[in-house]
């Protein structure tokens, strides 16, 4: 059996909701190239993207939609919504065998998610929750970009922000990001890092000033929570400075509030899906913001896109042993690897015991 770093028996956001419709539609995860498609009753459904008869992509034209059936363009097998294959040309008899491998699914907070492993153990429970990206109290702005490097580069990435200083310098970063000092805890059992770093007066970078016109210097909060394998939050406050914070009753109005929010979902073992998303609970209805939040944090992805594309060809071509040094700002990504191979070794057993 094939050791692969992907941890198994989990949720991945395989795609938004927005892009599944009543078109055939492929996205590759954890290796494994997936079919996607809506029922005409507006289910999403998830199926291998091959046909069992030799192997002709699905998402290929000319395969189509017929009703709640995909007709393979090469031969003609048909096959149901549940993967089932249904017609077998020139014949009348359907071989018991003639079925895709179906996943899982379960749309969630404008994300499509599909569980990568033993179908048995997808528990719905289990999805993380990133409520603010479909709640009409916030206005999100998203997109995805393809990452040319192991997902492990961009957990990394994510929790340490005081790479923000130096790579995103006139956009989300200022001096106060790297030199302030970060509190890490770490729920090992249930998969959870949280990394904070609370600024209480700080440069206000373009991407805040601009977006909520605040002018002068602010109370900065960065509160992270990394749900493992896939899903990354966080939570921003911006406030003017000697604005009151929040209210024994969780109310804190002289905020902004900003949630950051990251699925981080591995395509290959070196090439990574790169969601993102930022809801803000304020000027809901100013286009203006909405379109300088995305141009602004999609530059900011792309700045992180380039330079882990370069660390990745780095890493890979390194011999074993090649010294790599970390410090206290790095407490959280480590933390974050120790799951991640927990869990990639865990799904790994358990995968090599269901086939014994």
């Amino acid at each position: 059996m094939t050791t692969t770093s992907f941890a198994r028996n989990q949720w991945y956001v395989a795609a938004y909701g927005s892009e599944i419709g009543r078109q055939l539609f492929t996205r590759t995860v954890c290796g494994e190239p997936i079919l996607l498609w809506r029922t005409e009753a507006g289910e999403v459904t998830a199926m291998a993207d091959r046909c069992v008869h030799r192997r002709f992509p699905l998402s290929e034209k000319p395969s189509r939609l017929d009703g709640d059936t995909v007709v393979c363009g090469y031969h003609g097998f048909t096959y149901g919504a549940d993967g089932v294959c249904v017609r077998v040309p020139g014949q009348k008899r359907v071989p018991r065998t003639a079925r895709l491998a179906s996943y899982p699914v379960k749309e969630q907070d404008s994300f499509v998610w599909v569980w990568i492993g033993d179908k048995e153990k997808a528990d719905e429970a289990l999805v993380p929750r990133a409520p603010w990206l479909d709640s009409p109290d916030y206005t999100t702005v998203s997109g995805m970009e393809p990452l040319a490097a192991r997902h492990g580069l961009l957990v990394d990435n994510l929790l340490d922000l005081s790479h923000e200083t130096y790579l995103h310098g006139g956009y989300i970063g200022t001096p106060e990001v790297a030199e302030t000092p970060i509190t890490t805890e770490v729920d090992e059992k249930a998969g959870v890092v949280r990394v904070s770093r609370h600024m209480d007066d700080a440069d206000c970078p373009p991407f805040y000033a601009r977006s909520t016109g605040i002018s002068g210097r602010i109370t900065r909060w960065q509160d992270i929570e990394y749900h493992a394998p896939c899903l990354y939050l966080l939570h921003s406050r911006i406030a003017p400075v000697g604005a009151p914070g929040p209210g024994a009753d969780g109310g804190d109005p002289a905020a902004f509030h900003v949630e950051v929010v990251y699925a981080i979902t591995p395509e290959t073992e070196s090439t990574t899906h790169d969601f993102w998303a930022v809801a803000r609970d304020f000027a809901l209805d100013d286009q203006g913001v909405s379109d300088f939040l995305y141009e602004n944090n999609r530059t900011v992805v792309l700045q992180d896109v380039v330079a882990l594309n370069k660390l990745e060809r780095v890493v890979a071509s390194e011999p074993a042993g090649t010294q790599e040094l970390s410090v206290s700002i790095d407490t959280g990504g480590l933390a974050a690897r120790r799951i991640l191979k927990r869990l990639a070794e865990a799904g790994a057993t358990e995968s090599a015991a269901a086939v014994r």
